[in-house]
């Protein structure tokens, strides 16, 4: 087990931020080209129920991205904290034992039989160095170990260039992707995400010493909180796009729809008034007795757009336009509450997203 663990420190001792940044851009050709278009397929219109598709998509989508960070995660190997089997708080005494007890382990002299005996003692080695250097330390948390080659010190000016050069190309890209009125949500849903990430990026960067709790993740640095943000953002914002694509509902086109069909009825009630006039003044010229029959006959000859009535009377009519009013509201009070139910679930996600990151924040400042 130590060895297959070591071999994958060695071979990643040398990953770079370049490495890093080009992982990210093909993440997102991965998930535009691959993970997109096999999405569409499962949220096809027809193919599942509603609710059934959203939970495949949102599990294929999960799975896909838990799988892809975890190879990724698993290329890059363990860091310092992992490989010394010590954690973010532990003291110089702790670290000091504990790579007393692995340098016995691996000391080439114990292990003539290893070829790569020595590089494993050097990087556990260079592991203890750089932990037992509190100014390293703090380099290693904050920038991992391309910032320990480099050289790299934590500078305000710099931060923030290189924060808003990685946001505002990532916000450029989620913008044409989400681009048009069908992908409207899918934009909200992607740029909420992007400030939540932003904010928590600022707050885990600039915090003096550790900002996460002890219990959370304790052989983690903030550096790679930040990289793992990051390499997860495609993802989000692929999943935000497929997703927010298929619940999107065109209001206006709805509207539009509901005012024709109120057009319609209003004509079909102005035709009953019309013979339901027609008749009563009939009966009042024929001075309300033997004009009845009259009266009938005109409203028999007139066209019933309620269906077959059994006595044509102007008392038949205004019951018929009763029922038509009736069956009128009935139509726009569900119209209605349809829309006021899209409305309210296109700004659950937005809700969701920003209590979410009100519950991290207490989590954390805890």
């Amino acid at each position: 087990e130590n060895t297959t663990q070591y071999h994958h420190i060695i071979m990643s001792d040398d990953n770079g931020g370049g490495g890093d940044d080009l992982s990210g851009l093909s993440g997102f050709f991965f998930y535009v080209f691959i993970v997109h278009p096999a999405t569409a397929w499962i949220l096809r219109p027809g193919r599942f129920e509603r609710k059934k598709s959203i939970m495949y998509a949102i599990g294929f989508l999960a799975t896909l991205a838990a799988v892809k960070t975890g190879m990724e995660m698993q290329a890059k190997g363990p860091n310092n904290y992992a490989l010394l089997n010590v954690n973010r708080n532990s003291s110089p005494l702790d670290i000091k034992r504990a790579y007393k007890k692995l340098s016995l382990q691996l000391h080439p002299d114990k292990n003539p039989n290893d070829p790569d005996a020595s590089s494993k003692f050097d990087r556990v080695k260079k592991a203890y160095d750089v932990l037992m250097d509190m100014e390293f330390r703090e380099v290693y948390n904050k920038f991992g170990q391309e910032g320990i080659n480099s050289n790299k010190r934590f500078d305000e000016t710099q931060f923030f260039i290189e924060l808003g050069v990685f946001y505002v190309t990532w916000g450029i890209m989620a913008y044409i992707m989400t681009a048009g009125k069908r992908s409207s949500l899918a934009r909200q849903w992607t740029f909420t995400g992007m400030i939540v990430m932003l904010v928590l990026e600022i707050s885990i960067m600039t915090s003096r010493g550790n900002p996460f709790p002890s219990w959370f993740l304790p052989q983690n640095t903030e550096y790679e909180a930040v990289w793992l943000m990051h390499t997860l953002f495609p993802a989000l914002m692929n999943g935000c796009r497929s997703i927010g694509g298929y619940l999107y509902v065109d209001l206006e086109a709805q509207t539009r729809q509901l005012l024709t069909g109120l057009l319609e009825q209003n004509k079909d009630i102005l035709l009953v008034l019309r013979d339901v006039q027609i008749g009563v003044q009939n009966v009042q010229a024929n001075g309300g007795g033997g004009g009845g029959g009259a009266g009938a006959a005109r409203l028999t000859n007139a066209p019933s757009l309620g269906g077959p009535v059994s006595r044509v009377t102007p008392t038949g009519k205004i019951k018929e336009l009763q029922d038509r009013l009736h069956s009128s509201n009935s139509t726009v009070q569900q119209a209605v509450s349809q829309l006021k139910t899209e409305k309210s679930n296109s700004n659950l996600g937005f809700y969701a997203m920003i209590l979410g990151y009100v519950a991290f924040s207490y989590i954390f400042s805890s």
